[in-house]
């Protein structure tokens, strides 16, 4: 049935839709006359009439055809006439079922193009940009009109469109660009810089992002020079930026710039200087200490790049700085101008520094003048600038909606002190950072051990005056409750309605009531050690949720807190002393520290808890120790269908990939599932993973970090074949180098021409060069999927938009 219908359709191509579907009915209506054309109707179908012995069409005599040749001429000239008869026959029976389902379909009333403006232009919200101007706009002239509203052109996001090539951006703007008012192409790194000539179309636009993208000083000039309305910039310092290159109309450009976030690779102010005008500022500092060729690279400006920058206005400033010496010397000269004048209207200082950052002189006068001259609504600065200070008693605050403490030596009662202020003007805050804040629910840190149990009314405290928090951090730290009825941590969490992320460590959701009756299994007694493999007696844990929900966990204060967080979004449970095998600018770490004690009991049960939460889009679970068989996966899978990111790091015993049934399991339903990332020794990418993977169709990148890890090249090449929305394919394993590379030049021949996205990289997690591959991969893919960090509260909520 579907063979002729494609014929009917190949042979009608080049015709509008309304018109093959009036030769279709025509055509259908010819043939239930009985004998034209070969066609009779019997009931409701449309059948063939019956062929003559010696091949004649019906009502002809036989041995002569309709043109009154014989012979074996007329024999073939009969034959071709009655195959076209049969092929139309066939072409009229899917026509009338075509014919038949449109007018049930018009009987019922249901018609897309019957809604209202307003109803259709909503559900056209949800179509990519690109897909409405040059397809969708092109099916109808009432389509044609919707498409081009400016509630639809009006803001344009290819920042994740990895279908969008440099043609479709050329008529883009060639067709929306005078109506255009926002673009965001961050992280477009597959497009060629001379896509940015074509922005210049958009006279009108008032926010650009061009983050990610290649742009040269030259083509930055000319671009800005038309952008006249342009008050929101967001571009990439790379190497051989030429601030001097700059002509005075994209100076003047900058000098209305109000907001500017700039990504620096290379030691420079970057426009900086240029935008005078500036209320909001983001820098990250992506320098690396060494050039490619080996070489040190030096913090201080090059001579002429010591134009002042003008913070007078500036209300946010905000600074991130990747691991590495001379993003620490750049950015102390970025904060010197801060120190000698601090603006009055500054109310989010934000400074996320890994490792340490120490404080000089010039940043105590500035934390100093904050002090005396501003109130503050957003707070994070480097642990070696809180640690030992009275600052935080100091600070004064407005109404703040973001802090991070992240690493900080805080204990709980100066955060009940000093930032909570007991209780006053803390409903405001929505986003709170307290990874690896080890003390911070302690009431002192002098004489405390990191194991030690928290104090439950601090974090009463916390919960009461905060009782708004929408992001919650606090991984990376023992955070052990007590046997106290009612004071778990989780039991005071459950009372944070409007969490729509959280992040805890795994040692903080053991029901330490229910374990302390129980005796220890053999699992908890075997050591979580690369070391050779242990056969143990493996507990079976039922499948079915409503089985596990009958053993224990309904009673669990997990399974509680779960439950209570219903709208949850994001959830990271991180094992407290886990750290990823690869690292950002370092060699791969070999050996892990072991999971926490209280954390060896946190299995199959605990995951399942999680599959309560309906509206989960980003799940995290790294060092859970008790996973036996991983059958929670399966009913997360089952449950949580809104699941786009998905990162599971060392789960159950090192030695062996014990939940790798479950796995399979569960991604058979992951239809949403657009990121994973699996981190875990021993882990084999073969056919059946990869054959379980495929049916995540959704999937559009993907990394795998594992130490020993061996891969199926075919597997690997049969999945990028099947799913065709993957662009990110990253596999740290323990093949050789010449298997590695001949698979990653396999991929990226065979499929580069259809994905202009594709990115793939393969290499031995364990080679010394691995940190050389690491800084070619693009920042989007490395920052958000390919390194491991919790992201909960990282930054403040909208930072950027």
């Amino acid at each position: 049935m579907a063979a002729p219908l494609s014929r009917w359709r190949r042979a009608t191509a080049g015709a509008p839709s309304s018109s093959r579907r009036a030769t279709l009915k025509m055509a259908v209506r010819s043939g239930r006359g009985g004998g034209g054309g070969g066609v009779a109707r019997r009931g409701s179908r449309v059948m063939a009439a019956p062929e003559e012995p010696c091949g004649g069409r019906a009502g002809e005599k036989p041995g002569r055809d309709a043109a009154g040749l014989s012979g074996a001429r007329g024999r073939r000239r009969r034959r071709r006439q009655w195959r076209r008869d049969r092929a139309a026959a066939a072409m009229f029976r899917c026509g009338e079922e075509v014919v038949s389902g449109e007018s049930e379909e018009e009987s019922n009333g249901v018609n897309l193009m019957e809604f209202s403006d307003e109803i259709l232009l909503h559900i056209l919200s949800y179509v990519p940009c690109t897909d409405l101007v040059l397809n969708v706009r092109r099916t109808c002239r009432k389509l044609a009109t919707l498409c081009l509203d400016k509630s639809l052109t009006h803001t344009v996001l290819l920042q994740k469109d990895y279908k969008v090539n440099k043609d479709k951006v050329k008529q883009l703007m060639r067709d929306i660009g005078k109506e255009i008012y926002q673009l965001n192409m961050a992280g477009c790194y597959w497009l060629p810089s001379s896509t940015i000539d074509h922005v210049t179309r958009c006279k009108n636009l008032v926010k650009l992002n061009l983050s990610g993208c290649h742009v040269t000083s030259l083509r930055l000039s000319k671009m800005l020079s038309t952008l006249q309305h342009l008050r929101s910039l967001a571009i990439d310092v790379n190497p051989g930026f030429d601030a001097s290159q700059l002509s005075s109309e994209c100076k003047a450009t900058l000098s209305r710039v109000s907001e500017l976030k700039q990504t620096l690779y290379t030691p420079s102010y970057g426009v900086v200087p240029c935008c005078t005008s500036l209320e909001k500022l983001l820098l990250y500092f992506e320098i690396l200490d060494r050039s490619r060729e080996g070489f040190m690279l030096s913090g201080q400006l090059m001579v002429g790049e010591s134009n002042v920058p003008h913070y007078q206005n500036l209300r946010v400033f905000y600074a991130r700085l990747a691991p590495g010496y001379v993003n620490q010397e750049v950015v102390r000269l970025y904060l010197a101008v801060l120190s000698d004048r601090t603006p009055e209207n500054l109310h989010a200082f934000l400074i996320s520094a890994p490792g340490s950052f120490a404080e000089t002189g010039a940043t105590k006068n500035l934390l100093d003048s904050m002090a005396r001259n501003v109130r503050l609504d957003a707070l994070q600065l480097p642990k070696a600038w809180i640690n030992g200070s009275g600052l935080l008693q100091h600070l004064k605050f407005n109404n703040p909606f973001y802090f991070s403490f992240s690493r900080c030596t805080l204990s709980g009662g100066h955060l009940i002190q000093r930032v909570i202020n007991g209780g006053k003007d803390l409903k405001s805050l929505t986003s709170l950072n307290l990874s690896g804040c080890v003390h911070c629910l302690a009431p002192e840190s002098l004489f405390r051990k990191a194991e030690d149990d928290i104090d439950s009314s601090i974090l009463e405290s916390l919960v009461a005056s905060c009782c708004n928090l929408r992001h919650l951090n606090l991984s990376a730290a023992h955070h052990h409750s007590s046997e106290s009825i009612g004071n778990h941590l989780c039991q005071l969490l459950s009372r944070l309605k409007h969490l729509l992320s959280l992040a805890l460590p795994v040692c903080s959701i053991t029901d330490v009531a229910a374990n302390a009756e129980k005796p220890p299994t053999a699992s908890n007694l075997v050591p979580q050690t690369f070391g050779r493999k242990v056969r143990i007696g493996i507990q079976t844990y039922p499948r079915n949720l409503g089985d596990q929900a009958n053993q224990k966990i309904e009673s669990s204060v997990f399974w509680a807190l779960m439950g209570s967080l219903r709208f949850l979004e994001t959830l990271e449970i991180i094992g407290s002393s886990f750290s990823s095998a690869m690292p950002r600018n370092e060699p791969a770490i070999r050996n892990s520290l072991p999971p926490c004690v209280r954390a060896q009991s946190v299995g199959d049960s605990e995951v399942a808890a999680i599959s309560q939460l309906t509206y989960l889009q980003s799940l995290t679970l790294a060092q859970l120790p008790n996973i036996l068989t991983g059958s929670g996966l399966v009913n997360i899978g089952l449950q949580c269908q809104h699941l786009r990111t998905l990162s599971l790091a060392n789960l159950g015993m090192m030695g062996k990939v014990v939940y790798m049934s479950a796995l399979m399991d569960m991604l058979k339903h992951c239809k949403c599932l657009r990121d994973l990332r699996l981190e875990q020794p021993y882990f084999c990418a073969g056919a059946q993973f990869f054959q379980a993977l495929s049916h995540c169709s959704s999937l559009q990148r993907l990394c795998i970090v594992s130490r020993s890890g061996t891969l199926q090249s075919d597997a690997v090449m049969s999945f990028m074949a099947n799913c065709l929305e993957v662009i990110m394919c990253h596999m740290f394993m323990g093949e050789s180098l010449t298997v590695c590379k001949n698979l990653q030049q396999s991929i990226v021949r065979s499929f580069q021409a259809d994905r202009p996205a594709l990115n793939v990289v393969i290499f031995p997690l364990l080679h010394e060069d691995l940190t050389e591959v690491i800084r070619d991969v693009p920042m989007r893919h490395l920052d958000e999927i390919t390194l491991f960090k919790s992201r909960v509260a990282e930054e403040p909520p909208n930072l950027w938009w």
